[in-house]
């Protein structure tokens, strides 16, 4: 009985998360236009030049076509936007309604998985979406390789959309934060916009490790797999700040013995 409860609130609060991106009009724009938009005008202005850099993943100096690299670069950069976006509104508008939850005795820890369901179907959605688009103006090396390194990225900017979702109190300084980091991120990684891409600074970045995996997948082919878990571990991290911050928003703050002394009289 207990494992039945708990299994209905978990698809409860999944199939609440999951509405709430339906009803993201913005966000589905964005997926459907954005995505082949923003991959279709790197392809159409970046040169076809060849770019070598230093590819951290396999410590070897690759030259790549400067315009797939970009598409590459492009792909991360739009998916980072969209779920990280996408993440972060759903739950900063849900924060208030999961208080009351809370308060009424729905458990955390179902409120939260059902957050986190709603972005890895979100992030599988349009990081496959992104490789097909990417797809169609040139073909990577491993394409499945490449979509999983989509995912890295997406879902590590989608914790930190949860994160700030539960932790900012301002709508626009959340979308701030992950606009701003996204097009950090991206504009140092991508060696065509910074010839300085292999710098040691980039290993600090959310998606330092996708662009790494993202590059073996289109290019070489041998997988970095230890470069590949760094967008999940990415993820996680912020799954625990988000978790931590969550609990800290949604506790009961009353004391145990306010009810008791609103029922002993005054003296006097």
């Amino acid at each position: 009985m207990n494992a039945r409860r708990a299994w209905d609130r978990y698809r409860t609060a999944t199939v609440f998360a999951v509405t709430e991106h339906l009803r993201n009009r913005l966000a589905l724009v964005l997926v459907l236009g954005f995505v082949p938009l923003w991959i279709t005008l790197v392809h159409l202005v970046i040169a076809d030049g060849d770019v070598t850099f230093l590819l951290r993943a396999s410590g070897e100096h690759l030259t790549v076509n400067g315009n797939h690299i970009s598409q590459i670069s492009g792909a991360v950069n739009a998916v980072t936007l969209i779920v990280g976006f996408m993440m972060f509104i759903v739950t900063f508008r849900s924060v208030g309604f999961d208080q009351r939850l809370v308060l009424a005795g729905y458990p955390r820890s179902h409120l939260l998985a059902g957050k986190l369901t709603a972005l890895v179907l979100a992030t599988a959605a349009v990081c496959a979406y992104a490789t097909a688009v990417t797809a169609v103006y040139w073909t990577p090396e491993r394409p499945v390789a490449l979509w999983m390194a989509l995912c890295g990225a997406a879902l590590a900017f989608g914790g930190i959309g949860i994160a700030l979702g539960v932790a900012l109190r301002g709508e626009l300084e959340g979308m701030f934060v992950v606009i701003m980091l996204s097009i950090i991120d991206m504009g140092l990684q991508n060696p065509v916009a910074n010839p300085a891409a292999d710098s040691d600074v980039v290993r600090y970045l959310p998606a330092y490790g996708t662009m790494q995996s993202g590059t073996a997948a289109g290019f070489v082919e041998d997988v970095p797999w230890a470069h590949m878990a760094l967008g999940p571990l990415w993820f996680v991290c912020a799954v625990v700040v988000a978790g931590t911050v969550l609990w800290m928003r949604t506790r009961d703050r009353r004391s145990p013995l306010a009810g008791m002394r609103r029922g002993v009289p005054r003296r006097g």
